[in-house]
């Protein structure tokens, strides 16, 4: 399905977007480093579990269907995970940007 390969392609650039203003950022602003780690981990469990479900339509076999189970369970794991994490350190970032001139 070419919505999935599109899909696959957007959130790996999301990925190295963000991966890429965590090492930029600079040291002395760790909560947004770890903001931009969060966001960057949720880009790339939407990649591994896209990943997983393309594969249900390329290959139809019993091993594709177990082994994208188990991409999009802990595709969408990483996504929860680190959607929390991302919220919680989103509400400091003001104050960190604040004490940090």
């Amino acid at each position: 399905m070419f919505i999935f390969v599109v899909l696959i392609i957007v959130s790996f650039v999301i990925y190295f977007y963000n991966k890429t203003k965590q090492f930029r950022t600079r040291t002395v602003l760790p909560i947004r480093k770890k903001w931009y780690a969060a966001r960057a981990s949720m880009a790339l469990g939407s990649f591994v579990a896209f990943f997983g479900v393309n594969q249900l339509f390329v290959f139809q076999t019993v091993i594709t269907y177990i082994i994208s189970t188990i991409f999009i369970v802990l595709g969408l794991a990483l996504v929860y995970y680190n959607y929390k994490a991302a919220r919680h350190y989103h509400v400091f970032l003001e104050e960190e940007a604040d004490l940090n001139p």
